[in-house]
């Protein structure tokens, strides 16, 4: 037999374990699937900054003003109002660091994207349990609470409630909290329909839900009683700390912004301005709220308080009126937050099974409808049956570990970025850098430590859950070693069958 003829094309060579769990996803090939730059997408590019940057508002905006205080101030008293800065300071550092990513890296993903872009594929897999502990259970929180601003709002016009049986999780004395799945099933329907009709219905909601908060802001003010802040900070710091974490699950919003990336017109520009605009106006009326909130009702009154907000208009007007207002308000603010909380998981597990993370069912887009109508099926019913049955507080704090966690790594990457790609082009800059995103780092790591020791380890095992996912699925099925085992190279339309150049990826 003659000798083998060498090949001209190099045949790349098995990566260690090491490398294959550090490997990064370049930008320019993330930009190349996502169309970021021809204007061209797998899903309709039909958003612009007013509808993207009501997303931000309408999935921050609500979560924590309208239902919220009733399980933070008992752990804070009037010192809640603190909580509130706190934990709109530590989002503000990171949402700046949210806006220089998105500018840089302006795709659907959010951190996970941000985080394979700068700190290899396995710490976005664990990004990625975050972002859908985030997500999912938020979605479910925020349908709890939708029940309860129902309730009041039939009970003020027609003097009819859902019987508690039907409106309750099991731990909390029914059998299933039936509105709040069925609404999940509503916005599910409405994100199947379009990105673009779900984007108008959405900003909508968002100026009627900004409208009912200034009403609350001027009429209880009228009802303030410096006594009710005499007993500031009941718990001391450890209480304000602590009802920061509760309350941070709330600032969700900021980074549903960055998962529009696939969707929204000039992404390079849009997503940051979003993200800011979104900030501003969200960290504004939450302060002005909660501080009017506690000034106008004893803090010891909130404990176990459903549709707060409400109740506390009602006892200042002495009539319902006022009451039926917010609660109606409640009603289609939290259906803003939910049709956008779950917007935000759809892309996410879109871009993963892009990546061969997760299966390609989460990736199929319907040709008509330009939407990815499995992936939303399935989301729609894991967070139906968490918001059916889970009652709202361990809701609210398992989202905040998982957003904190996102935010952490986010303000790690802009620093990653900034060393590894000095010359990449950004659309927006955080100020005062490095200073701010290590502060975003430590503001992050300074509330999860007061979060309770069974939610950190709740987390530590869904963690665990999704790297045993990795190591069983992910990491043999990745896009990205698929390509660098064949040694092919992303273009603007898709991989060629040129050979990788070493200098134009690097582990």
């Amino acid at each position: 037999m003659g000798a083998a003829v060498p090949s001209s094309t190099p045949t790349p060579t098995q990566p260690g374990l090491a490398q294959r769990l550090l490997r990064r996803k370049p930008v320019i090939q993330m930009e190349a699937e996502s169309g970021s730059e021809t204007g061209q997408s797998e899903l309709s590019r039909s958003i612009g900054l007013f509808q993207l940057s009501a997303f931000g508002i309408g999935a921050t905006i609500g979560t924590g003003i309208f239902f919220v205080l009733s399980e933070a101030v008992p752990i804070a008293g009037p010192a809640v109002i603190w909580s509130f800065v706190i934990a709109g300071v530590v989002a503000g550092l990171t949402a700046v660091c949210y806006a220089e990513l998105a500018g840089a890296v302006p795709v659907s993903g959010s951190s996970y994207s941000y985080a394979y872009a700068t700190m290899g594929e396995l710490v976005a897999m664990v990004v990625a349990a975050c972002l859908l502990l985030e997500y999912g259970v938020s979605g479910a929180a925020v349908a709890v609470g939708w029940s309860q601003y129902l309730n009041e709002l039939l009970d003020n016009l027609f003097g009819w409630r859902i019987p508690e049986a039907l409106s309750n999780s099991p731990e909390e004395g029914g059998l299933i909290n039936l509105p709040a799945v069925v609404l999940i099933a509503m916005c599910a329907a409405l994100l199947i329909r379009g990105a673009s009709e779900s984007a108008k219905v959405n900003a909508v909601m968002v100026l009627i839900k900004i409208a009912i908060l200034i009403m609350f802001i001027a009429i209880g003010i009228t009802g303030w009683n410096t006594d009710n802040l005499a007993d500031f900070a009941p718990f001391g710091m450890a209480g304000i700390t602590a009802a920061a974490g509760v309350i941070f699950f709330s600032f969700i919003g900021l980074d549903a912004v960055s998962t529009a990336g696939d969707e929204v017109r000039n992404p390079h520009r849009t997503l940051p301005m979003a993200i800011i605009i979104a900030l501003v106006t969200v960290t504004g009326l939450y302060i002005l709220v909660s501080l009017v909130a506690v000034a106008a009702q004893p803090w010891t009154q909130f404990d176990g308080q459903e549709a707060g907000l409400a109740q506390i208009l009602e006892t200042i007007v002495g009539a319902s009126w006022p009451g039926t207002v917010i609660a109606a308000g409640a009603v289609v603010s939290i259906f803003s937050i939910t049709l956008v909380v779950l917007y935000g998981q759809t892309r996410i597990l879109f871009t993963m099974a892009r990546d061969g993370m997760i299966p390609k069912l989460f990736h199929r887009v319907n040709p008509r409808t330009r939407t990815p109508i499995p992936n939303t099926i399935v989301v729609a019913a894991v967070i139906a049956l968490l918001a059916g049955f889970v009652p709202i507080a361990f809701l609210a704090e398992m989202t905040s570990v998982g957003t904190l966690v996102a935010f952490l790594v986010v303000s790690i990457a802009v620093m990653v970025l900034r060393r590894r790609e000095p010359d990449l082009p950004r659309s927006f800059r955080v100020p005062l850098y490095p200073i701010t995103p290590i502060l975003s780092a430590l503001g992050c790591l300074w509330i999860i430590k007061d979060l309770r020791p069974i939610t950190l380890l709740i987390f530590v095992g869904w963690v665990a859950l999704a790297l045993i996912w990795y190591f069983s699925y992910g990491i043999k099925h990745s896009t990205l070693g698929r390509h660098r085992a064949a040694g092919l190279l992303a273009t603007p339309t898709g991989p060629t069958d040129r050979p990788i150049d070493p200098t134009d990826q690097k582990d």
